[in-house]
This record gives structure tokens, C-alpha cells and sequence, in this order.
């Protein structure tokens, strides 16, 4: 018995109107990368953290304060610097349309998405807030999870599934993060790494509208992450596969769409309601924040690749 399997995304179906709805899903889905997942591209400067969307924050790595800086330095400074990182090369070749989208993210942030989530955090308990942030990383286990096991990492392979069933049953869905407690934490793994992990070069830098920055490379990764979770092809398919069954059914594309762009913003409001005060006085301090967001978010990148 022959089996067909057609993996054909909205917009061939619903001509214009899937078109648009494939790409708003594109850009809204969750990525598996980032528990920020991805307003203006400010990076997170905490050990760990990617720079990363403010919107895609993650609440539980709070950045230290920008470190105190030598004004009589000639070096512009760099709040995002740390002692003893390694440079990298800035491969920027598509800087001056990078640097608008940048801008233009920025103000979408200050005029929309900021004063929304300050309403948002005046009406959500913080405890609240932070559980939503926990489901939805809870629930991108799965290309976490596959990108340990393309690395060879099995040990954190482990720990992701460890992290998932004890955070899916005692954490009550992935609400409260009781894996934590247990000690059970694994740096994040996702298909750039994987990329780059078997030598794939960064290519460009590239800042996209509403979205963290990418590599090339990074933005292919993206993809890959997207493909990579169940939710877009097992609950609610943006990715059909004719001989998988799925909780929303591939003709109920409304329905399943509507879902994951509530689910999606909801994301953003919430971890951007968390992150209200992480990043002030940070453009007041950098004399240049693209070019400061730009290396942040490399060196996080070539760091994470090397571990």
C-alpha cells in the first residue's frame, strides 16, 4: 500500500489570502531558539541570553546593570562588552537597509508594543506572567530537544526530556518551571547551532521587521525550528502532511490560524510586560546601538556554536 505525503504549505490553497496569512504566520510564529523568542532589537545582556526581540525576552535571565565605563576612553562604549570575548567578524554587507529596519523596530517598540504591555502588566499578576512565559517555552521542547541529538549532545537530549515531564506533570502544563529545582538546566540548542555546529558559515547579518536579528544561516535555522515542532503540523498545521492527522483539521485553516496568532501575541505582550525595565537608559548609554546589537548578538551566537 503506497502512502502519499504532501507537505504543502496555506497559501497554495487559499491563493491571496493564504499568501498573507502564511507569512503573518511566519513572522509570529515561536521559535524553538529562543525562549525569547523574539519590538526593536535590543539584546539581553545577561550571561546566557541572546540578543533577542524585546518582545522575546526571557523573564527567568535577568541582566546585570550596563557595567561602569572609562569616559575617558576613545573607544565608543559598549554596554553589551564583556571582559574577554573573543572578536568576530561583522559580516554586514546589508547595513544601511538593516540599520532602517532597526530603527523602524525600534519605534514600533516605544509607540506600540511598550505602552500595550504596560497595560498588559498592570492587569497580569507577575506570577502569572512568568508561568505564560514557562508554558510557552515548555512546549518548544522538540527542536530543542532533535537539535541536542544532531550535535551528538545526549546528555542534554536527556535533560530537555527530563525538563518536559517533570515540568508537563509537577509543573501543572509547564506553568511553574519545577525542573529547575531538580537542577535539570542544558544550554539551548536549535537548528542554527546545529548548522553551525557542522561548520555552515554565518553569511550576512540581517535584521528583519518585528524580528530578532539573524545570520543567514541563523534565519535558515529559524526555519528549520519551525518545521522541527509538532505544533505546526500535529495540532495546528501550518505544515501539512496528508497521512498525519491533526487536532485542527488541515481545511480548518482559520481556526488553526487564529490560535497560533493569539497564542503568538500573547507571547510577545507577556514577556515584553516582563521585560518593561530591563533595557532602560541603554540607548542613552551607546553612542551606537545597532552596531552594539549587532556584535552582542554574534558573539552570543559563536559562543553558543563553540559550546
Amino acid at each position: 500500500m503506497k502512502t502519499t505525503v504532501a507537505c504543502r504549505p496555506v497559501c497554495f490553497r487559499q491563493g491571496e489570502y493564504g499568501l498573507v496569512l502564511a507569512v503573518v504566520l511566519i513572522v509570529l510564529s515561536g521559535c524553538a531558539v529562543q525562549k525569547a523568542a523574539s519590538s526593536p532589537l535590543t539584546p539581553n545582556i545577561g550571561q546566557n541570553a541572546q540578543p533577542v526581540l524585546l518582545a522575546d525576552a526571557d523573564p527567568r535571565t535577568v541582566p546585570s546593570a550596563a557595567p561602569a565605563h572609562d569616559t575617558s576612553s576613545e573607544e565608543p562604549f559598549d554596554p553589551f562588552s564583556k571582559q574577554g570575548e573573543e572578536g568576530v567578524d561583522e559580516y554586514d554587507p546589508w547595513e544601511p537597509v538593516n540599520a532602517k529596519v532597526f530603527e523602524f523596530n525600534r519605534q514600533f517598540d516605544r509607540w506600540l508594543l511598550k505602552p500595550v504591555a504596560k497595560g498588559y502588566d498592570f492587569i497580569v499578576p507577575d506570577i502569572v506572567q512568568v508561568g505564560i512565559s514557562n508554558f510557552f517555552y515548555n512546549i518548544r521542547v522538540t527542536p530543542r530537544f532533535m537539535n541536542n541529538l544532531f550535535q551528538g549532545k545526549f546528555k542534554g537530549a536527556g535533560i530537555e526530556a527530563g525538563r518536559f515531564v517533570v515540568n508537563t506533570t509537577v509543573g501543572i502544563g509547564g506553568f511553574f518551571d519545577v525542573a529547575q529545582r531538580f537542577n535539570l538546566t542544558t544550554p539551548e540548542e536549535d537548528t542554527g547551532q546545529t548548522l553551525g555546529f557542522y561548520g555552515v558559515p554565518p553569511g550576512p547579518y540581517i535584521v528583519l521587521p518585528l524580528m530578532q536579528p539573524y545570520t543567514v544561516r541563523d534565519l535558515a535555522g529559524y526555519v528549520g525550528d519551525i518545521a522541527l515542532n509538532p505544533i505546526y503540523w500535529l495540532m495546528f498545521p501550518i505544515i501539512e502532511i496528508d497521512a498525519i492527522p491533526s487536532v485542527i483539521p488541515h481545511q480548518n485553516r482559520v481556526t488553526s490560524s487564529l490560535i497560533l496568532i493569539t497564542a503568538r501575541g500573547t507571547e510577545i505582550v507577556n514577556d515584553r510586560s516582563l521585560n518593561l525595565e530591563k533595557f532602560e537608559g541603554v540607548e542613552e548609554s551607546t553612542l551606537d546601538l545597532y552596531a552594539a546589537v549587532r556584535n552582542a548578538y554574534l558573539q552570543k551566537r559563536a559562543k553558543a556554536i563553540r559550546e
